[in-house]
């Protein structure tokens, strides 16, 4: 399964029996599956099998899918709202001696509000079946047409996470072979520390010292960060391979990252690997803000 973005917009429109329909679908990051509908009047019945169909292609972002229902004005039907016409027919005649007793107007009976009123015909089972059927099957394209445009998307970002994750790994050989990881030039650094306790003049045992020196040796090495660094490139690159909503798996890699290159920064004694480690650093934070976008 292809990457996804979380981002996307969709709309796709229809028509059925007399009715016009339209949805209208807009996808942003979220850190689960968050589906916001508004359905018109009459269509509140759809919300279930609308949200069973988002949950099928998706499994993150926050949602927001909108139907709009329109009926053809040509559909309406006249209602005579007889016991009104009554009312007026008998108040002119008991006025007929006070006011023109010319026969009424059909215009001059439009306007009288309450007269005539134009609604749309009672909805057929038959008709609202066809017509929830094809909405369903419209929401369906517009789910397709939102899920290839977030598939896009996440085919540009895996080229920009790649890159990062390679930046990383270039980064972490990079401290690997640092010069200032060789045994000597540790040794060296040591011998020059304990030179100048010993040349302070200050009384220190032997013993005491020596363990000093091998926890702060042991202190010192950044071995262990550096695999668990190249084991993390490794892992993200594999599922950046393998596609689907590993998202949330790259996230918590982001974090691993992060925490091996502090760990690196507060044990480094050489400028040079703590620039290294520095620059790792911003890099894993870019890392990290890209993959907030991944499904």
């Amino acid at each position: 399964m292809p990457l996804q973005s979380m981002t996307g917009f969709a709309r796709y429109e229809g028509t059925s029996g007399r009715y016009r329909w339209a949805w209208e679908l807009r996808s942003v990051n979220g850190k689960g599956l968050d589906l916001r509908l508004r359905l018109p009047t009459g269509t509140e019945h759809l919300e279930t099998d609308v949200r069973k169909l988002v949950a099928e292609c998706f499994s993150r972002g926050n949602m927001q899918i909108n139907l709009t229902v329109t009926a053809s004005e040509a559909g309406l039907e006249t209602v005579v709202n007889q016991a009104a016409l009554a009312n007026v027919l008998s108040l002119r005649e008991r006025l007929r001696d006070v006011i023109d007793p010319a026969p009424l107007r059909l215009d001059t009976l439009l306007s009288i509000r309450g007269i005539v009123d134009f609604r749309e015909p009672a909805e057929q089972e038959g008709e609202r079946a066809a017509r929830d059927s094809d909405l369903l099957s419209g929401l369906r394209l517009a789910l397709a047409d939102i899920s290839a445009m977030r598939e896009t998307e996440g085919a540009a970002l895996c080229q920009v996470l790649l890159g990062q994750i390679e930046t990383i790994g270039i980064l972490t050989r990079q401290i690997e072979a640092d010069p200032s990881r060789s045994p000597q030039s540790i040794a060296a650094r040591l011998a020059q520390q304990v030179a100048l306790v010993m040349d302070s003049g200050s009384t220190v045992d032997q013993d005491r010292l020596y363990v000093e020196v091998a926890l702060l040796a042991a202190k010192a090495d950044i071995r262990e960060e550096i695999d668990r660094l190249r084991t993390h490139v490794t892992a993200a690159r594999d599922l950046l391979t393998k596609g689907g909503p590993v998202g949330r798996k790259l996230d918590f890699l982001s974090q691993e990252f992060n925490r091996e290159s502090n760990t690196i920064c507060s044990k480094s004694n050489a400028a040079t690997v703590t620039a290294a480690g520095i620059e790792l650093k911003v890099v894993i934070d870019q890392f990290r803000e890209q993959v907030q976008n991944l499904e």
